[in-house]
């Protein structure tokens, strides 16, 4: 009998849960003000402008259920809830913030492509 060989999975479906989770638009806002200290849900709504109560729940869930954050909640009255990056949520910080620094830099060199171009037309 011969063995059957696996082929490895697509690409797509290597990202795909990253892809489901941070490619929302508003998970990298909340993973940021989260890194900056902004940890209760409150917060977190009147710090990130234009965020509905119900697209932060969301986002918040799903963020925590991928493991970039943790949640703790406190038992008082009435009851407190706050989030921080886990340790592989400051891992992806680290990684959109390179990421916002490699796009600053293409924008840079684009933006001096587009001078030069036109220095040569004069």
């Amino acid at each position: 009998m011969k063995a059957i060989k696996k082929s490895p999975p697509p690409v797509r479906a290597i990202y795909q849960k990253l892809e489901d989770v941070v490619g929302y638009k508003w998970s990298v806002s909340v993973l940021q003000a989260v890194a900056a200290g902004v940890t209760r849900p409150g917060a977190l709504e009147r710090h990130i402008a234009g965020i509905s109560t119900k697209v932060l729940s969301e986002r918040l869930r799903k963020l925590t259920a991928y493991g970039v954050l943790s949640k703790q909640i406190y038992a008082e009255v009435p009851p407190r809830t706050e989030y921080a990056l886990s340790p592989t949520g400051q891992k992806l910080v680290h990684i959109i913030a390179q990421l916002n620094g490699l796009d600053e830099d293409i924008r840079n060199a684009n933006h001096r492509a587009s001078a030069d171009a036109k220095e040569r037309r004069r």
